[in-house]
């Protein structure tokens, strides 16, 4: 029963990550549909999303004290049903200010996922890497489904069953996982206790997660600007090459974060099999060539850059959360992967006017990619004064596999 239970709550953990991207991502595409629409410039159509963007980042850390205090299963109904609802308040909207009403909504409940879902999964497993390397890739899932998805609904329907029908999908997930809930299917679960892994010294907590909140802030503000810049960046440079529509666009965005979700099953193997800091700083390191050459090429071969760079900057992401579960203390998890992502997705909304105050002085993103490439060197240098943690060795792998047996 008890491995049922925590099956039942890696599927809705994993799903909620999902779709928790998702709905964030699914407005940088129909936005490029939405300029006749509400006879509105890009630049501006695109700043609505900026509260939903804020509030998925501030909410993260009352989320994930909530989580702590209430459970991990409440909140994740309160997450499904809250964001679904807010999807569909968007797909009604007829006026600017009820999309950014909508998207507020979405934000504030999107918000409940990282500091809760991840938690619920990183404070029970001995291959701590592994397990959040999986999670990754569903995350990564839903940014590729969101550009595909919303352009083929958007071609072929409208924009608005885009929002409307993963809404309804998203709110029917939330009574499967209550109904669960109740009947006892499905539990919070207990921390491993004894059996984790071995975590940080007081003092290397200290050290390590005033450094990683430097990283992560860059991490979220990475990740945020060139997955809302790329729809946009795409139509830009390759409408020749993709033709008209969104679907051209949709199906290259969807593929280049489909490619980087299957690159978080690799992090989670190297952040089981070296040293989590090693990786970490590898996978900065390549980012800051990468993200200079998007800045400047402007042929087909900024499709395989592009995707390299995603994959760079998420192939990262087993190590960073595993970082920061190894630097947190246990009792306090949610709690501090709330600070996370309070940090790293409120400094990620900075991205909404960047990019449109760039785009607007510019008609480009060349000097968005610039300022990343920055952000990245910034990142490699804070990276490389991590404290260096202790590699187990065989045996404790070995008692440690084997002392899970019991769970």
């Amino acid at each position: 029963m008890a491995d049922t239970n925590f099956r039942l709550a890696q599927i809705f953990s994993n799903t909620g990550h999902a779709f928790s991207h998702f709905f964030m991502l699914i407005y940088p595409t129909v936005v490029i549909a939405l300029e006749g629409e509400f006879s509105s410039p890009y630049h501006q159509l695109i700043g609505l999303i900026l509260i939903g963007n804020i509030l998925f980042g501030a909410a993260a850390l009352p989320a994930g004290y909530l989580g702590d205090k209430w459970g991990a299963v409440r909140l994740m109904i309160l997450f499904f049903v809250g964001t679904g609802v807010g999807s569909i308040l968007v797909g009604l909207a007829s006026t600017e200010l009820q999309l950014a009403s909508g998207f507020a909504i979405v934000g504030l409940f999107g918000a409940i996922y990282h500091p809760v879902g991840i938690a619920w999964v990183a404070r029970r497993v001995v291959n701590r890497g592994k397990a959040l390397g999986l999670n990754g890739v569903f995350g990564s899932v839903g940014v590729g489904l969101a550009p595909i998805v919303a352009a083929g609904l958007t071609d072929f329907w409208s924009w608005r069953a885009a929002f409307i029908l993963p809404g309804i999908i998203s709110i029917m997930l939330g009574f499967i996982l209550a109904v669960m809930f109740l009947k006892g299917f499905i539990t919070d679960g207990e921390a491993i206790g004894e059996k984790e892994p071995k975590e940080a010294t007081a003092s290397e907590m200290k050290r390590g997660l005033l450094l990683l909140l430097v990283t992560v802030a860059c991490t979220g503000l990475i990740y945020q600007a060139t997955s809302f810049a790329l729809p946009k960046l795409i139509e830009l440079r390759l409408s020749e090459v993709l033709g008209e529509g969104l679907v051209g666009v949709g199906a290259v965005v969807s593929i280049i974060y489909f490619l980087s979700g299957g690159a978080q099953l690799v992090g989670g193997w190297l952040a089981d099999r070296f040293r989590l800091t090693r990786v970490y700083l590898v996978c900065w390191l390549l980012q800051v060539p990468l993200l200079a050459l998007g800045a400047v090429i402007d042929n087909s071969l900024l499709i395989p850059i592009l995707a390299t760079m995603v994959i760079s900057n998420t192939i990262a992401s087993p190590a960073e959360n595993s970082l920061f579960a190894q630097y947190s203390p246990p009792k306090w998890r949610a709690t501090a992967f709330g600070i996370k992502f309070v940090l790293a997705l409120g400094v990620a909304s900075v991205s909404i006017p960047l990019i449109s105050w760039v785009f607007e002085a510019t008609g480009e993103f060349i000097w968005l990619f610039f300022i990343l490439t920055v952000i990245a060197l910034i990142a490699v240098i804070t990276a490389s004064c991590l404290p260096s943690e202790t590699r187990r060795t065989d045996s404790e792998v070995r008692e440690m596999i084997l002392s899970s047996g019991s769970d």
